[in-house]
């Protein structure tokens, strides 16, 4: 039986300024939405079809959304065979309506499959082979061109499978709604330009339907950052450049039809709404309507039962790293500290500008000057985890893994002969000399090892042979910071040119357990309308750097008083220069580096405590709110309209007011007497402890 929602400590004290029926709202698995014959339909390109982003959305919702809506609640997507054989149980519905609904289109040649996605909720599909609709193409292209005057060139495949889909999700809705009983209410949330056409076909057709609309990213503000523009700066303003006007913009890229779908999409959407607050004032620029709400994205939280535990997690991911580093770094480059080591990262699409890597690049010469200057004795390892194209792992670094698996093996088989030779000296009344203990033979063998580890070159800053490397954009900019991981750097860097799981030969960690052993995730973003990945570290514990252009920063900014106190750093991107942001990056760094490893371990925990933000239970009241205003929007008899409510995550109060002192922060004492959030006074006086800037050192 599905249960109310469960919040604790300051995020619950704040949730509860909102209205009482969404605070209070009880998930009861469908009854009420099935009791006023409510039916609900979430379409979209990633449905069951790992693609990009909006999968993970769509994916770690679900089961908040079948808490709340039950068997009143159904995906709908594109038959992918090799997801659906992998991800999907195949069965029949055993709901009267939405049988004879698949059976009518079955009758026309349509292939649709129905089942339930094996994720969390257990949520029912219907997913569409476009490939068997292919045939009324050209009749559904004329539908459109005369609804909308929206055409779609031949040669574009993508398009003309979102058209397809686009119009088999029409015709499924309006069959299913002429097979309900009674006067039912029937909602559509439609995701991106790819479901678009769906929207403005159900419109276009006069399908009583409610319909939502939710853009990810703008498809001409993502390919306009791509391009170097200098978007945000002037966003509001009639031209970019001198020569910017958005139907030349998206014709000159290729893009006019899609962007068309785009616009029709927000304009015929009863409500509309974006990730963020910077992709909202994005659409109200380029597409012309100022979204409705915000629906940020969440993530499934899971907590854990003590604080200790994700800590020893950290400590288990970050000891496989070191074992890697050792590797990385043999031959007499392994000269550092690993207990003064901090593990940096970034990670993502190989989008280079828009995710930022040319500012953490340069940051990191920068910071790597700083460390220098003041003598630290801290090693920064940088590693930059995007997917390009490689022929495979480079010579060197395979051999440094397997000269490091040889010499632990070897000081492995001499611990046990020197065990064994300790215990037979001391059975016989001795005590043992060192040359009893460890012979010539032993000697040799390590001097062997050595020896063989030695090389002239140095440690590779790539772990591939990159295809095209002259030209590609990561190892030309650290060429250009000239970062090559000499003995003096203070800052080290490592370019994996692939995604990590736990397989691979060379660095054999999942993605997940990777962030886990890291200190901290920077994520400088140009362009980044949400941002999973800032998200992810804060779920983690992980703290981590982003930027007042991403939606994550804002989100942050907007809910949480003082976001640096929780290990959420957000560096300025939109009112400073790139000079002047860089500088800011760096200084972040810097100063992390030189926090203590008590302070540290108290910022993680800090950092934890944000999960609950971010969870799909607590987010999802934002779905609601949309499908709710929605309802009221198409029936306003029935359906009363949604008054906005905004979360604050208040400023701990046991921050001191000087601004030298701003790192420390606690959340709210809780109303709870069992709840952790408040620091103790060693932590708030370890947290005042301010490191001091590069140039007063």
């Amino acid at each position: 039986m599905a249960g109310q929602f469960r919040r604790r400590g300051s995020f619950a004290k704040s949730l509860r300024t909102l209205e009482a029926d969404y605070v209070d709202y009880e998930c009861d698995g469908g009854a009420t939405a099935a009791a006023k014959n409510q039916w609900f339909f979430e379409v979209a390109w990633e449905v069951a079809n790992k693609v990009g982003g909006i999968y993970t959305v769509i994916k770690t919702k679900a089961a908040t959304t079948v808490d709340e809506l039950g068997e009143q609640y159904c995906l709908i997507g594109p038959y992918n065979e090799a997801c659906v054989k992998t991800e999907v149980e195949v069965m029949e519905p055993y709901n009267e309506a939405m049988q004879r609904s698949l059976s009518q289109m079955r009758d026309h040649g349509i292939k649709v499959v129905f089942g339930r996605w094996l994720i969390d909720g257990y949520p029912k599909v219907v997913l569409f082979d476009i490939g068997s609709a292919a045939w009324k193409l050209d009749e559904w292209k004329k539908q459109l061109w005369e609804a909308s005057h929206i055409g779609v060139p031949w040669h574009d495949r993508e398009s003309n499978d979102a058209l397809i889909f686009g119009y088999l999700t029409t015709w499924f809705l309006s069959e299913f709604r002429k097979n309900l009983p009674g006067e039912p209410n029937v909602v559509a949330h439609f995701h991106e330009w790819l479901a678009g056409i769906g929207l403005v076909a159900c419109r276009t057709t006069h399908l009583d339907v409610s319909t939502i609309f939710t853009t990810h990213a703008t498809l001409l503000g993502r390919y306009l950052c791509a391009g170097n523009a200098d978007f945000y700066n002037h966003l509001d303003q009639e031209k970019l450049g001198g020569e910017f006007d958005k139907d030349k913009e998206a014709g000159d890229r290729g893009i006019y039809h899609r962007y068309c779908i785009e616009r029709a999409a927000v304009h015929c959407a009863h409500v509309f709404t974006t990730v963020s607050d910077i992709t909202g004032l994005e659409a109200e620029h380029l597409l012309s309507r100022k979204p409705d709400m915000i629906t940020p994205n969440g993530l499934n939280v899971v907590k854990f039962s003590a604080l200790h535990e994700f800590q020893n997690l950290h400590a288990m991911a970050k000891e496989k790293i070191h074992d890697f580093v050792r590797g990385h770094f043999y031959g007499g480059h392994y000269d550092f500290a690993l207990d003064k080591t901090l593990y940096f990262f970034i990670a993502g699409r190989y989008e280079f500008s828009n995710k930022g890597a040319d500012m953490f690049i340069e940051s990191l010469a920068r910071l790597n000057h700083y460390l220098k200057k003041a003598e630290s004795d801290v090693t920064v390892v940088a590693f930059l985890i995007f997917p390009a194209r490689t022929n495979n792992f480079n010579v060197e670094s395979l051999r440094g893994q397997a000269i490091c698996k040889q010499l632990k093996q070897t000081v492995s088989s001499i611990q046990k002969d020197i065990g064994h030779r300790l215990y037979e000296i001391a059975m016989r009344g001795k005590i043992p000399g060192g040359e009893d203990l460890l012979t010539k033979e032993d000697v040799v063998k390590l001097k062997r090892c050595i020896f063989s580890s030695q090389r002239s070159s140095l440690p590779p800053i790539c772990t591939h042979n990159v295809i095209d490397d002259s030209s590609d954009p990561v190892l030309n900019n650290l060429r250009s910071c000239q970062l090559f991981n000499q003995r003096y750097d203070r800052v080290k860097v490592i370019f994996h040119p692939e995604f990590l799981n736990s397989t691979n030969p060379l660095f054999g960690m999942d993605y997940d357990e990777f962030v886990r052993g890291c200190h901290l995730g920077v994520f400088p973003s140009y362009y980044e309308p949400w941002g999973y990945t800032p998200a992810e570290c804060t779920v983690m514990g992980i703290p981590s750097v982003t930027t007042n252009l991403s939606g994550f920063g804002c989100f942050m900014q907007q809910h949480i008083a003082d976001p640096a106190s929780y290990g959420i750093y957000i560096v300025d991107r939109r009112y400073k220069g790139p000079d002047e942001s860089c500088n800011q990056l760096a200084q972040m760094m810097f100063d992390f580096s030189c926090l203590s490893r008590r302070q540290r371990i108290i910022q993680r925990n800090r950092t934890e405590r944000l999960s609950e933000l971010l969870d799909w239970k607590n987010l999802g009241l934002y779905y609601r709110k949309a499908r709710n205003l929605a309802l009221h929007r198409t029936h306003p008899e029935l359906f009363r309209e949604d008054v906005s409510a905004e979360l604050i995550m208040p400023k701990s109060h046991s921050v001191p007011p000087s601004p030298s002192v701003s790192r420390s922060s606690t959340p709210l004492p809780s109303d709870n007497e069992e709840d952790d959030e408040v620091d103790s006074e060693d932590e708030r006086e370890q947290l005042s402890i301010r490191p001091l800037t590069p140039t007063s050192q």
